[in-house]
């Protein structure tokens, strides 16, 4: 009989589909996710998920709908407002693009949807120095139920990881492909999350 130490946060399987939001949502996401309200409080419209071995983090937010942005200004609104949130000193918008509603798993329900690549520069956890923090942001629009979907891929610069143990070191870092992943299985289940319509 093998006994599991239920209190140390596990990974999750790569390519499992995970409920969010108490199970009105579910997507896949990437090997060595740990649920971060396993870990800390966690606000009621975030999913938050951190790699096990590095920084990176995945964040699936739900926002209220932006009515006076549209288009690739929506996307950049929301990068900016992240900025802001996190007292980033410079923003830096790389690329905007439209993602084809036709690959989301959300398309039934998604009016138009943007990805946005950019850097913030942020000092992360009560550290002097700001670091170049990497962010890929994709944003889901449902004005149906006033909301605007934000996932959020941080990727901060690489830590020296000559400290860690062997096996941590085979989990490699996330990719894009890991967040297209995660963007294009999100799907709705239930509904009634956004309150009466």
């Amino acid at each position: 009989m093998i006994l599991l130490n239920l209190s140390i946060p596990r990974p999750m399987e790569p390519t499992r589909d995970y409920p969010l939001f108490g199970g009105a949502f579910s997507a896949t996401l990437p090997p060595g996710a740990i649920n971060v309200s396993d870990l800390r409080p966690v606000p009621d419209n975030q999913e938050v998920f951190c790699h096990r071995v590095t920084d990176q983090s995945l964040i699936v937010e739900l926002l209220e709908f932006q009515a006076h942005v549209q288009g690739e200004e929506a996307a950049r609104y929301h990068f900016e407002d992240v900025g802001a949130v996190q007292e980033a000193t410079t923003v830096q918008v790389e690329t905007v693009q439209a993602l084809l509603l036709e690959n989301l798993a959300l398309r039934g329900y998604c009016e138009e949807a943007w990805v946005l690549s950019g850097t913030q520069q942020v000092a992360k956890e009560n550290r002097q120095v700001a670091k170049d923090v990497t962010l890929h942001l994709a944003l889901l629009r449902l004005p149906q139920y006033q909301t605007d979907l934000l996932l959020t891929f941080n990727q901060p610069p690489p830590d020296n990881r000559s400290s860690l143990d062997p096996e941590d070191l085979s989990l490699l870092p996330w990719s894009l492909g890991d967040f297209e992943q995660l963007v294009t299985s999100l799907t709705l289940h239930d509904p009634n999350i956004f309150g009466p319509q």
